[in-house]
């Protein structure tokens, strides 16, 4: 009969072709099945599968060397156990109590949405209030700019306006002081343009 710690050396040899050391746990038991066969377990650190065992099957026959007849991965005493058995009734609570767990979050969530979306329009209508009353501003201040140049171009009492309503001064020369100088009177000719309109 082989040595038991032989069995595990040459049964981690033989795990270690089809999985990865880090999955193969401690060495758990050898049993002796009879005839010459022997069964060396290990544990398993695979996750998803708890309470399941490395096993390898070994054959030692007479004064040969052992050889491995097969190695499997196979579920435990209690890895294929069903879960504890729940009334349905309980369960129903429960899923009822998770369901409306749920909803409340749902309706928490809608309400914080709206509410942003509330202050984001406000503040839309804010910002468009603001640039109507800043465009009626320009246009008052447009008006007024317009009303002031007309109000040069037709004042009466303007050093610059002479009688007609000609330019007193011409680059800075007083026209009816010239008109003096020169012997002519701007008076006679209004006077004579008046006479012809009325002929």
């Amino acid at each position: 009969m082989a040595d038991a710690a032989d069995l595990y050396s040459l049964a981690r040899e033989a795990l270690l072709e089809i999985t990865r050391d880090d999955t193969i746990g401690d060495p758990l038991e050898v049993v002796y099945e009879g005839e010459g066969v022997s069964t060396v377990r290990f544990a398993n650190t695979l996750p998803g599968y708890p309470g399941w065992l490395w096993t390898v099957s070994i054959a030692v026959v007479g004064e040969e060397e052992p050889s491995v007849l097969e190695t499997e991965l196979l579920p435990g005493d209690t890895s294929l156990l069903a879960p504890d058995w729940v009334p349905w009734v309980e369960r129903l609570a429960e899923y009822e109590a998770a369901q409306g767990a749920l909803s409340e979050d749902d309706d928490e969530s809608d309400e914080d949405d709206d509410d942003e979306s509330d202050d984001d329009s406000d503040d839309d209508d804010d910002d468009e209030s603001d640039d109507d009353d800043e465009s009626d501003d320009d246009d008052d201040s447009d008006e007024n700019d317009s009303d002031d140049d007309d109000d040069d171009d037709y004042d009466e009492n303007s050093p610059r306006k002479a009688r007609g309503g000609l330019r007193r001064e011409f680059d800075g020369v007083d026209v009816e002081e010239a008109a003096e100088a020169a012997g002519l009177d701007g008076s006679d000719g209004d006077d004579e343009d008046d006479d012809v309109t009325r002929s």
